[in-house]
């Protein structure tokens, strides 16, 4: 029998306002923090950081990200945490910013607690960093011994954050049951090194579950500012059941899909699961899933408002030359399309950008 292998963080705190406890979980992994964020999320948090922080007697720095999980950005950081002589990183912000983090911390061996503000990806709880290049391209995937040894997810700051981003979280772990579906069916394996666990698969499942009972509903409550069960439940699903779902259960078409758009200037207008929530309907194209599931990923998308239209990601014009730049982006030999159970060919993925996008303008016209 294969090795099956599960991983995740090694603690998860999610809750209103436990961002005031920092300094409590900061205080088991060292003496001396970095936090890293952008100008925006320091000044959002900065009191509440320097208030747990004082209340514990623990030392800290604040080092201001740039914006673009770069390699440059990535270099300077690890020098200004080594030359500010700490022994834990801190991320606080969104999905690049964590993934800085994650790098700095693992580029000068330190425990890294994690802290998003916003609940748009599943990169919290995971054991890798996606690099862009300077100008914002997809690179490459950086990959980690462990996950963060803390993950605290502050409910009551990731509400304040606009509406667009939570709904965008929500296409991202859309792709999560899908992907890790043909991986268990392609006997590949994930992240962990081995194949998924039944634990893995079921979060997975969850997370598909949880999207459909509660994210239309979480939208409106978020609209409203209005922290309740089913807000609660898909911050969860976006970042947790995602997160191990994605790790331990295996990524396919739908992300390298996202990572073929990028190509696409006007692709870069749209967020992270906007464009992996179109992957998604991709790769049901490409396996050619049964009608009413395409239909039910249809309807989600359509109510909380994520693109199924090349209009909705800004490339309603895109050439056929534009449609196979993305396909020969999607399909180089290091992308994850090739865990699909079958051969992805670029010609394959042209072809089912195509029919995805008759799809959705089909369905937004019934």
């Amino acid at each position: 029998m294969a090795t099956k292998v599960l991983m995740g963080p090694g603690k998860y705190v999610q809750g209103p306002d436990v961002l005031k406890d920092i300094a409590i979980y900061t205080k088991a992994l060292g003496h001396k923090a970095c936090v890293i964020a952008d100008a925006f999320v320091m000044h959002l948090t900065e009191a509440t950081i320097e208030s747990s922080f004082s209340a514990s007697g623990l030392a800290y720095v604040q080092a201001l990200f740039n914006r673009e999980c770069s390699h440059a950005e990535i270099d300077r950081l690890t020098a200004y945490a080594k030359a500010e002589a700490c022994d834990v990183v801190i991320g606080i912000g969104g999905g690049k910013t964590l993934d800085t983090a994650k790098a700095v911390a693992y580029n000068v061996s330190f425990p890294v607690l994690i802290a998003p503000t916003i609940a748009s990806t599943d990169a919290p709880t995971s054991a890798l960093s996606v690099i862009y290049t300077d100008q914002g391209v997809f690179q490459e995937v950086l990959m980690f011994p462990a996950n963060p040894n803390v993950v605290l997810v502050d409910t009551q700051i990731i509400l304040q954050a606009p509406v667009r981003l939570l709904v965008s979280g929500m296409g991202d772990a859309l792709a999560t049951y899908f992907e890790a579906r043909a991986a268990k069916r392609a006997k590949v394996k994930a992240m962990t090194g081995g194949l998924a666990t039944e634990t893995a698969m079921a979060l997975a499942k969850l997370c598909y579950d949880t999207l459909l009972s509660h994210g239309y509903q979480a939208k409106i409550s978020a609209e409203r500012q209005t922290l309740d069960a089913s807000v609660e439940n898909v911050i969860e699903a976006n970042t947790y059941l995602s997160g191990i779902g994605f790790e331990s259960g295996g990524l396919a078409a739908a992300h390298a899909i996202h990572n073929g758009l990028t190509v696409l200037e006007p692709c870069k207008q749209l967020y992270h699961g906007e464009k992996v929530a179109f992957g998604t309907l991709v790769q049901l194209v490409l396996e050619a899933a049964p009608e009413d599931e395409i239909h039910e990923v249809l309807r989600f998308c359509e109510r909380v408002g994520l693109p199924i239209t090349l209009k909705e990601l800004n490339i309603e014009g895109a050439t056929e030359e534009d449609l196979m730049r993305v396909a020969k982006a999607a399909t180089i030999d290091t992308e994850t399309i090739h865990n699909m159970p079958f051969v992805v060919t670029k010609e394959a993925v042209y072809k089912a950008l195509i029919e995805a996008d008759r799809l959705g303008t089909e369905f937004k016209g019934r």
